[in-house]
This record gives structure tokens, sequence and C-alpha cells, in this order.
């Protein structure tokens, strides 16, 4: 028989639900909003609930009672209720999850910046002078260099990026050019554009914007193949094995990029001067004194400077994208976020190593 609606009694210290019959899932329905309001009616006094005249209680009863303790908010007393009873009640509050107080939000420590900043760049020498010895063992352990992975990642960071790295020249030449003309011909310099032009490609935009196109395309793509890898634990697999991941994933894609990023920077370069000699041509400069212009201006140490430079550019960007891929941590996010390091790694390291050779080469006299 299900329970009766409790009827409330009073006195001046304390608020009285008495409960009849079985205290179930069908009395908790029909009970639940009464019970509740007549709780929280009550705050300022002591709530007792008497289960004297109740003869069975299942988890929603108890759940009831408990629920009504929590509207309540203060004192409350259980009487009469036999061990049955009793003992559910017991039970569903030692099952009942309180709800978790809201953590502060840690303040920022400024004093452990430079201790983790420390930290970073000792992982990074590490990760360094792990990539240095794989290299060294390589005639050792040339087994597990695989001619096959070295063969895919130059198609897919050189091959495929070809179009794209062709377009991005043209454009930039055009550019460049457009730019340079348009004030350079107010004093009768415009014949110089080819020379200003020719220099800044050959030595610092060609290899700075092919970089930053395989900082986007392969350090992205590094960093989300090995990060899927290490989610998977197919890394952990590999290590179980024996096998060193250095030598097996890394060091395929490092010197893969270390050698098509020369011949994408040279492709870079062309398509730089033919857009360039588009517009020269369009403003009345033949070809042929475009193409002695350039001659005059670039020396072969520009030309090799340049290949020089393209290929640590992309030494840096491979080891920063397969770093932050080994570096992937859990969860959803995880690929992403090391899709996104690897890509400003590479731009940040690339920006930086440019302004260092500049300075070195500068003191070289090139």
């Amino acid at each position: 028989m299900p329970s009766a609606a409790p009827d409330p009694t009073s006195d001046a210290k304390s608020l009285v639900l008495p409960f009849a019959d079985q205290l179930d899932v069908a009395a908790a329905a029909r009970l639940w909003v009464e019970t509740q309001q007549a709780a929280h009616a009550g705050r300022d006094r002591a709530l007792v609930f008497d289960l004297a005249a109740v003869t069975g209680c299942d988890t929603s009863g108890a759940t009831l009672l408990l629920e009504a303790e929590r509207s309540h908010g203060g004192t409350t007393t259980i009487i009469g209720a036999n061990d049955g009873v009793a003992a559910v009640i017991a039970l569903v509050r030692t099952a009942t999850i309180a709800p978790k107080a809201p953590q502060a939000v840690p303040e920022t420590d400024w004093r452990e910046l430079p201790r983790a900043a420390i930290a970073a760049i000792g992982d990074e020498l590490a990760f360094a002078g792990e990539v240095v010895v794989a290299l060294i063992r390589v005639p050792a352990r040339h087994r597990m260099l695989r001619m096959e992975d070295l063969l895919r990642a130059a198609d897919e960071a050189g091959v495929k990026a070809i179009p794209l790295v062709l377009l991005l020249g043209a454009l930039i030449g055009l550019i460049l050019a457009f730019q340079s003309l348009v004030p350079m011909r107010r004093f009768g310099a415009d014949i110089y554009v080819a020379n200003l032009v020719s220099l800044s490609l050959m030595r610092e935009l060609g290899p700075l914007l092919t970089a930053m196109v395989l900082a986007g395309r392969s350090g992205s793509a590094f960093a989300a193949e090995i990060g899927t890898m290490k989610i998977n634990q197919e890394l952990d697999a590999l290590n179980t094995m024996g096998v060193d991941t250095v030598t097996m994933l890394v060091l395929p894609r490092l010197l893969a990029v270390m050698f098509v990023m020369p011949v994408l920077t040279v492709l870079m370069d062309f398509a730089g001067l033919f857009g360039m000699t588009m517009v020269l041509t369009g403003f009345g400069i033949p070809p042929i004194v475009v193409s002695h212009q350039v001659a005059a201006a670039v020396v072969p140490l520009d030309f090799t400077g340049g290949l020089f430079k393209a290929s640590l550019f992309g030494a840096a960007v491979a080891a920063i994208g397969c770093r932050s891929g080994l570096a992937t941590g859990v969860g959803p996010r995880a690929v992403g976020q090391a899709a996104t390091r690897a890509v400003v790694g590479g731009i940040v390291a690339t920006v930086v190593l440019d302004g260092a050779l500049a300075v070195l080469f500068n003191r070289l006299g090139w």
C-alpha cells in the first residue's frame, strides 16, 4: 500500500513530518513536491521525520527524505524507523555524492616562469641531442631508417607542395616588383627594381617563405601523425620492442625535408623572378634587360647562401613538428594543440634563425 501524505505537526522548536505504509518509488513521486515545500518552509525549526508507521522503504523513498534534508538545510532527525528502513536510508546517504566545492583558480606564480622556461629549453636541447646521436648511429642502424618512409615524407613535403610554392612565389615577385616600381620610377631608377627583388628573393624571402609554407603544411602534418600514434599507444609498442622512435620516425622526415627544401626554394626564387619579369615587362622594360640586371646583381654566394638557409630552416621546421608530435598529451584536443605548436614554433624558429644567420653572414662579409 502506498505511503500516506505527510501531515506536518509542529511546535515552536520542531517540524514533524510523519509517514506511513510504503516509502517506495510511487510514494516518492506523489509526495516529492509537498515534502520539499514543507521542509523548505520549516527551515527556522528542527526537522523530524516520523517513520514509526513506515513498513518498507526503497532507494527512491530514502532519496525523498535526503532531498528534504537538503531543502531544509538545518538540523534533521529520523525517529521510529525499523532496522530495514534505517539500513536503506543509511546506504543511500553513503552513496550520495556531495557537490564539489568550486575550486579556486590558481594564481600565476611569476617566479616559476624562469624555471619553467629553463625546463622547456632543457627538453628541447635533450631532443636535439637525441636527433644528433641518432644521426651518428645511422650507419650502424641503417635498417631502422627505412627508405620508403624517407621517400614518402619527401613526396608529402616536397612534390605535393610544388604548386603552392610556385603560386606563392609568382605572387610575391609580382607584388614586390609592383610596389617597388611605382616609387622608384619617380627617381628614374625603375631598372633597379630587378636588382632589388632578385636579391630579396635569393637571400631572404625565398628561403623564408618556403619555410613558412613548409611549417603550415608539413610541420603540422608531422605533429598530427606522430601525435596520433602516441595517443593510440603505437609509440609505447615500438619502445617495448626496442625500436628507437627517433631513428624510425623523426630522421626520415628530418632528412627528407632537408633535401627538398633547397629544391622548393629554387622553385620559389624562379617563380618570383617570373612574376617580377611580368610586371616589369608590362611597364616597358624588356625581359632581356631584366635578366641582365638580375645576373649583374646576384652573385653565386647569394644563391648558395639562400639554399644553405633553406636547409637549416627545413631542419628546424621538421624537428619542431616531430617534437610536438612526440610531446602530444591526452584528450580530444591533444592532436590539434600539437599541430598548432608545430606551426607556431616552426614559424618563430625560422624567423629567429633567419635573424641569427643574417648577423652571421654580415660578420663574415657575405
